[in-house]
């Protein structure tokens, strides 16, 4: 039995999914914001990231290729 606060979407057939307006509403989403899904075994939990979280993140994740080389993981394997 749904939840009494649940809400629901349909999948289309290209798997797409519109944001019901009552979860645009409680995460305070618009339009080129950002969402970050957490899987949890069959679950499923949405959140709105801020902008700045997400540059940072992409900013960081440029300069860690330095770290990914075959040697590197040898050395680190253990740790």
């Amino acid at each position: 039995m749904p939840r009494k606060d649940a809400v629901t979407a349909k999948v289309s057939s290209k798997h797409q999914v519109t944001l019901p307006r009552a979860v645009r509403r409680a995460l305070e989403i618009k339009a080129g914001d950002r969402v970050q899904f957490d899987i949890d075994g069959d679950r499923v939990i949405l959140h709105k990231r801020s902008n700045l979280d997400v540059n940072y993140l992409e900013t960081v994740s440029e300069t860690l290729g330095e770290w990914a080389s075959a040697a590197d993981e040898e050395a680190y394997a253990n740790l």
